[in-house]
């Protein structure tokens, strides 16, 4: 986290350890070739799995690297997401609600690794968001649906892919991704309360503490107002 501006730029875990990973998985891979000159035949399988062991690493460790710099850019007035499939922003004063996602089942709760934002206004998030991102979301958030129908807050027929049109309130007609997306939207929203959900995988901390954050970054947003 940088905090030598107003922007609070926050890096996200998945982004960790790329290079020590990719490092790892070359040596791996050199050592594997070295050892095979002398060895193959008596150790040739397990050979063969170490040598597709170090590519996984360094597969793994290449798309981590691809990844943006920064998930998020936290300015006073807008909070931005950064994907490797694009991007989506939102002002402050457009969110209604942020929180943890949670679901109760009798006595136990049970929080899902998202944050959740509801919109004052959920149409703005048409604008807002790249259509290569839109579809990528609705193929990340499945388990959200899987999740949602599994303890009846769904039913399967919701969980359907709906590439209709998409009619905004102002007369735009949405299609293609977008499209799908703010009906994906609309389902969750049915499900869960929350249009937009934060992957904790793109957060620097765990849940209930990214949740705060942009909890104060709201509040603190009507100071630059």
């Amino acid at each position: 986290m940088n905090i030598k501006s107003p922007s609070i730029f926050i890096k996200a875990q998945a982004n960790h350890h790329a290079v020590f990973i990719i490092l790892t998985g070359c040596t791996l891979l050199i050592a594997t070739i070295i050892f095979s000159a002398f060895f193959w035949q008596p150790f040739r399988l397990t050979l063969i799995f170490i040598l597709l062991l170090s590519f996984i690493m360094i597969i793994t460790g290449l798309c981590k690297k691809l990844e943006p710099k920064f998930s998020f850019k936290l300015t006073p007035d807008t909070i931005q997401y950064h994907h490797r499939y694009g991007s989506w922003f939102i002002k402050w004063d457009q969110i209604q609600s942020i929180n943890t996602v949670t679901e109760t089942h009798g006595l136990s709760t049970e929080q899902l690794p998202y944050i959740g934002i509801k919109f004052k206004h959920f149409e703005d998030i048409a604008e807002q968001i790249s259509p290569r991102l839109a579809s990528r979301l609705i193929h990340e958030q499945r388990p959200l649906l899987i999740f949602a129908v599994l303890h009846q807050l769904l039913s399967m027929e919701d969980t359907q892919l709906n590439f209709s049109n998409y009619k905004l309130k102002t007369g735009k007609i949405l299609k293609g991704p977008l499209a799908a997306f703010m009906h994906h939207s609309q389902i969750l929203f049915k499900g869960f309360g929350y249009h937009l959900f934060i992957p904790n995988a793109s957060m620097d901390r765990e849940n209930e503490e990214f949740c705060q954050l942009l909890l104060q970054c709201k509040k603190s947003s009507q100071n630059y107002q």
